[in-house]
C-alpha cells in the first residue's frame, strides 16, 4: 500500500490502515476511494457480460441461419462442413455461457460488498442505492 504523508495522520510513515485500525468504517477517508474501486470492478463485469452474451448470440445466429437455408443443401453432402462447424458453435456458446456466468458471481459480489459498506457506514449510503 502506498505511504500517505499529509498531516491528517498519526504518524507520517504509517499507511492509512494502521492510523485508523480502532476507528469505525464510518471514519474512515478512504470509503469513497473504496466505494470507486468496488463501482469500476462492477462496470468491469458488466463488459465481460457484454461480452458473454454477444459471444453466445453469434453460435445461435449461426445455427438459425444453418436452419433458414437447410431447404438449400443436403445435410449428409456438407457434413465435412458442418461437424466443424457444429463444435465451433458448441465451444462459442460453452465460452459465452461461462463468461455471463462469471460476470453474474462476480456482479453479486461487488453489490454484497457495497451492501456491507452502506451498512457500515451510513455517511455513504445515502448516496448509493
Amino acid at each position: 500500500m502506498d505511504r500517505i504523508t499529509s498531516g491528517g495522520l498519526d504518524d507520517p510513515g504509517a499507511t492509512l490502515d494502521e492510523n485508523h485500525k480502532g476507528e469505525s468504517h464510518q471514519n474512515r477517508p478512504d470509503v469513497i476511494s473504496e466505494v470507486q474501486l468496488i463501482l469500476a470492478e462492477k462496470r468491469t463485469s458488466l463488459a465481460s457480460l457484454r461480452t458473454g452474451i454477444a459471444v453466445f448470440a453469434l453460435p445461435l445466429s449461426v445455427l438459425g441461419l444453418l436452419v433458414a437455408t437447410s431447404k438449400y443443401y443436403e445435410p449428409m453432402q456438407a457434413l465435412q462442413f458442418l461437424v466443424p462447424l457444429l463444435g465451433l458453435c458448441s465451444l462459442l456458446a460453452l465460452l459465452g455461457a461461462f463468461l455471463i456466468i462469471q460476470s453474474l458471481r462476480h456482479i453479486g459480489r461487488h453489490n454484497r460488498l457495497i451492501t456491507r459498506i452502506k451498512q457500515e457506514c451510513s455517511a455513504i449510503a445515502e448516496y448509493l442505492r
